[in-house]
């Protein structure tokens, strides 16, 4: 499997979909499903059933998955959804860069 490009806690900018052009955080990664969950884009409703008397029923609003293909990281540097590129360091670390602009996003 190739390396992966998105991260939790990534800024990330949705380019197709009903949610194109929204900003927003990542709060889970699937790389096994090619998929990701970011904060407050895709939100849906769900009917819950209450288990307990502490847990109380009801329709509940949670973000579902994107796929990994609708969403472009933002670099932090220029501010423009931009494609990850890795690079070694000397002390032979690996880390991601941004293809616009050469900077370092983040340990990969």
């Amino acid at each position: 499997m190739a390396q992966q490009r998105l991260q939790k806690d990534d800024t990330i900018v949705v380019i197709a979909g009903r949610e194109r052009g929204k900003q927003g955080k990542v709060l889970r990664v699937l790389p096994a499903k090619g998929r990701v969950v970011v904060e407050q884009i895709n939100v849906v409703k769900r009917h819950q059933k209450a288990r307990s008397q502490q847990q109380q029923g009801g329709i509940i609003e949670k973000e579902a998955w994107l796929d990994v293909s609708n969403v472009m990281p933002l670099c932090g540097r220029c501010g423009k959804p931009s494609r990850i590129g890795h690079r070694k360091l000397e002390d032979g670390r690996s880390v991601r860069v941004c293809r616009r602009c050469n900077e370092t996003l983040g340990g990969a």
